[in-house]
């Protein structure tokens, strides 16, 4: 299902867009656990199953999560996750050899910066693109930096509305970018993809759109989203689902990759009828006809419970008494998720500088219209 004169994007040397394969993207993000032989294992068995690409994730632990964030519940269970994202922390110099190898592998390579520090070593050792997270698509100083290297970047638009995706693409330039539809839950229920909305962003937004998937099942929606003209796919991969890392439970194999790798590609070929009247007789109409949805873009079910939590907003670093005047040392944008209470939106961090508390804000809570004194209280 494609669309006449529709936009495109060159990754690298990797066109996406009209016209264009699918642009396969294995997702690996930490699933290495700092190792940097399982990582290039990894890479290796990607480029086996037929990826154009491979991601990982740059984590430094203080510009994602407060060390007061407890407990988070992910796809393995219940996860400390500033102390994990610590422990996930490696030098530049990991990144710049897992981007070689990928490259002597015939893949491109993409990783995720989720802050300025993290965007900044990036494009420090060369990158052709950035890969932006759902959760840091109203992060507005990382998109203005990374907008400010004049690289491609794809942006996955999860937890988000459509206002929030516009003022993205405003801010990192549309010229340059790529949206990928998502749903931000672990695992994702098939039947909340709507994929109906991937043409329909496309045309709204003139990006090219294609899918990051967090279902389970290695086939269903990455070759339904191929059938609705998907430019990339995006997929977890890890070695072993019982492999430890944060998200390998909804992790496909290399095998599956494989797997989903041929599905999707059968499905160029075939078009959008024929893929639905084959994967409907071994899924069912009522399936196929639910996942494919709506094509009118909202927060899924199981992803709005999640926004303004999973999403940034601004925190306090430290315990702030009142009367405190607002300085950015005292500020970081942050993912809330459960224990903290979530703050003002990023792009209001100019505004609330230099002014004054009205009451005492703990240690990692967000920080709230009530938290300041009205406009002429100063």
């Amino acid at each position: 299902m494609d669309v006449p004169h529709a936009p495109r994007l060159t990754v690298g040397a990797r066109p996406i867009g009209s016209g264009a394969p699918s642009f396969i993207i294995a997702e690996i993000g930490t699933s290495h656990g700092g190792e940097l032989a399982a990582a290039r294992e990894m890479v290796e068995r990607a480029a086996e199953a037929g990826a154009d690409c491979v991601k990982f994730q740059l984590v430094i632990a203080e510009e994602i999560v407060h060390p007061l964030t407890g407990l988070v519940d992910l796809p393995g269970g219940a996860i400390p996750l500033y102390e994990r994202f610590r422990a996930l922390e490696r030098p530049i110099d990991f990144y710049a050899e897992l981007k070689k190898h990928a490259e002597g592998c015939g893949l491109h390579f993409l990783c995720t910066p989720f802050g300025p520090k993290s965007a900044r070593l990036l494009e420090e050792i060369g990158v052709e693109s950035f890969k932006i997270a759902s959760p840091e698509l109203n992060y507005d100083e990382l998109l203005r930096q990374v907008g400010s290297y004049a690289r491609p970047v794809i942006l996955s638009s999860g937890v988000s509305t459509l206002g929030d995706i516009e003022h993205a693409l405003e801010l990192v330039g549309r010229s340059s970018c790529a949206l990928l539809h998502c749903i931000t839950a672990y695992p994702a229920p098939p039947e909340e993809y709507n994929l109906r909305v991937i043409p329909a962003m496309e045309s709204l937004f003139g990006v090219p759109v294609g899918l990051s998937d967090h279902s389970r099942d290695p086939v269903l929606v990455p070759t339904l989203a191929a059938a609705m003209g998907a430019r990339a796919i995006e997929k977890h991969m890890a070695l072993s689902r019982q492999g430890g890392g944060l998200d390998d439970p909804i992790a496909v194999t290399p095998d599956e990759l494989r797997e989903m790798v041929l599905a999707v590609r059968l499905a160029e070929r075939e078009g959008f009828e024929a893929t639905t009247r084959r994967l409907a007789a071994g899924y069912g109409e009522a399936t196929i006809d639910s996942v494919l949805g709506t094509g009118v873009k909202a927060l899924a079910p199981s992803e709005r419970a999640n926004y303004a939590t999973t999403n940034r907003s601004i925190h306090a670093v430290r315990g702030l008494p009142r009367g405190t005047r607002l300085a950015p040392a005292d500020l970081a944008v942050l993912r809330t998720e459960k224990k903290l209470r979530p703050g003002l939106p990023p792009a209001l961090l100019p505004a609330i500088l230099g002014k004054r508390l009205t009451r005492d804000v703990p240690s990692g809570e967000g920080i709230e219209w009530d938290d300041l004194l009205q406009a002429g209280d100063d």
